[in-house]
């Protein structure tokens, strides 16, 4: 019995207690997986071709090892011209070994959850920027006048803003120019 069996983006043709070396995969020495895209299955008697893959067919084996393929030599070379380049690769590769082939009956993998990522502080900036919802609008503005007193009384830190920023803040008090002006020369229309 043999199948056709997609492993890591390419296809291989193997059987029971077989040995193969494909792409480095993720999982660790000793480990069992399980690969459901197989895409032909020969018994002996009866050849079965998936449309794509056959459902319910599995290729199951356990990671051996891994390890690095036969060092590669890539040379390039243009004659005349002085040009030679000379690198080396070795492929990461993971050693299988096929335990078994289900041809019905398999469940198929689940997919691995994402872990979700903290959001970039310019997210998290952006976030803070974005207009507040309809819901959120009545709150904010009886916040806003308590928030309002103390700021006129404390003088704002010009130089810690960003240049963008300060436009915002010029185009606000009304400074007619603020466009053209550099950093230095904002931070200065905005103190007087």
């Amino acid at each position: 019995m043999y199948a056709i069996v997609e492993i890591a983006g390419q296809q291989f043709k193997v059987a029971k207690d077989q040995k193969l070396f494909v792409h480095r995969l993720q999982d660790k020495e000793g480990s069992k997986v399980s690969f459901d895209k197989v895409y032909l299955l020969d018994d002996g008697k009866k050849v079965t071709v998936g449309a794509p893959a056959i459902s319910g067919a599995a290729v199951e084996a356990k990671v051996v090892g891994h390890l690095k393929g036969d060092k590669v030599i890539v040379f390039k070379k243009k004659r005349r011209k002085g040009y030679r380049v000379k690198n080396g690769h070795r492929q990461a590769l993971t050693e299988l070994m096929v335990e078994k082939i289900v041809a019905s009956g398999a469940k198929p993998a689940a997919a691995k959850p994402k872990a979700e990522k903290a959001p970039t502080p310019a997210k998290a900036a952006a976030a803070k920027k974005a207009p507040a919802k309809a819901e959120d609008k009545p709150k904010a503005a009886k916040a806003a006048p308590a928030k309002k007193a103390p700021a006129k009384a404390a003088k704002v830190d010009y130089s810690k803003m960003t240049v963008a920023e300060l436009k915002a803040a010029a185009k606000d008090k009304g400074i007619s120019g603020y466009t053209s002006l550099k950093k230095a020369e904002l931070i200065a229309a905005l103190n007087q």
